[in-house]
């Protein structure tokens, strides 16, 4: 019974509103499989197949490129009901040119790219609902992008704190400077010029 209750609970919280049977939920459950990682596990490094994802239950995450001069660059953070991965790698099944940093415990569902085509076929709803969560993300990166292009770096850092909400406690100023593309001192200098004006 506690079972049958984790997997309804799983699959609701990730597939949303999606009516879906018994036999579904049972089905889309046998292809998730939980890690476990502590705070400063590496869960992808470069150069690995990418064949896979993650679902976060818990946790916060970061995905970063590191450039021949070794600095980092911040893509993305993930935290609970957020998914991450390598996607270009796992798109385009390259290897992968980023890594995956926990920066919190967190518990992830894993799920394999072979194991969602099978969810696809048999539901097809949820392939609906993928697309539509991969049009919301691509539409979020392209943003991304305008905003690092066109924003000053105080009009990005108010982006930010939208977009995450309660994650500046949970992770250090040089992973959101590196997010934003400025230094720790500019976000220090922003972050006072916010609290006089309040």
């Amino acid at each position: 019974m506690h079972i049958v209750k984790q997997q309804h609970l799983l699959v609701h919280q990730i597939f949303k509103k999606e009516i879906l049977t018994e036999d579904e939920i049972h089905f889309i459950f046998s292809k998730f499989s939980t890690e476990t990682f502590s705070k400063g596990d590496i869960v992808l490094t470069t150069d690995e197949k990418v064949t896979y994802q993650y679902y976060v239950l818990d946790g916060c995450l970061r995905t970063f490129f590191i450039d021949v001069s070794g600095k980092e660059y911040t893509l993305q953070f993930a935290v609970k009901d957020w998914w991450i991965s390598d996607y270009t790698a796992y798109f385009e099944e390259k290897k992968s040119i980023l890594t995956i940093e926990c920066l919190q415990e967190a518990t992830l569902y894993k799920i394999y790219k072979t194991d969602i085509e099978e969810i696809y076929k048999k539901i097809p709803k949820i392939e609906i609902h993928f697309r539509k969560k991969l049009e919301k993300a691509f539409s979020g990166f392209q943003n991304r992008i305008l905003s690092n292009l066109a924003k000053p770096a105080k009009e990005r850092y108010i982006d930010f704190i939208n977009m995450y909400p309660d994650i500046e406690a949970k992770i250090k100023n040089y992973h959101i400077a590196s997010y934003l593309g400025i230094t720790t001192e500019s976000l220090s200098r922003i972050r006072k010029e916010l609290i006089t004006r309040s």
